[in-house]
């Protein structure tokens, strides 16, 4: 772990985290018209997590929850138009007209896109946590 010998690079990635989460969500929106989406917006903010475990600053998520949900998320969207009689996957758009903003639109595929994102987050989590060191010491009568 780099953060026991270097507190310049845990400042460092302290610093980038914000600038990069930002990119993960323009990627995120940015998406349904060019290239980008959820799973590439899931891999900037993996990279992130990934480079704050690096220096020590480890997250609280549990990635099979997170997994679960971003899956629970997809099928849901997924099957969602089934039960109004169109077809699996079928997109759903909604538009509005906000005073500042002008016309908004959104759609299903957008939080299609966050259940895909969690899922990918979720395992470059479990990818980082099954390459980290055991922290539990062999039974007695056994060496490590």
């Amino acid at each position: 772990m780099i953060r026991s010998t270097s507190p310049v690079a845990e400042l460092g990635v302290r610093a980038a985290t914000p600038p990069a989460l930002m990119v993960g969500m323009f990627l995120f929106f940015a998406g349904h018209n060019r290239p980008g989406g959820g799973f590439a917006a899931g891999l900037i903010i993996g990279a992130v997590v990934a480079l704050r475990w690096m220096v020590g600053l480890r997250t609280t998520v549990v990635p099979s929850q997170l997994m679960a949900a971003g899956i629970v998320i997809v099928a849901g969207v997924a099957l969602a138009p089934v039960l109004f009689g169109s077809v699996v996957l079928d997109q759903a758009v909604w538009s509005t007209s906000l005073p500042v903003l002008g016309k908004v639109k959104a759609g299903s595929a957008a939080i299609f896109d966050i259940g895909v994102s969690a899922i990918v987050v979720g395992l470059v989590i479990a990818v980082i946590d099954g390459l980290s060191p055991a922290t539990t010491s062999a039974p007695e009568g056994q060496s490590s």
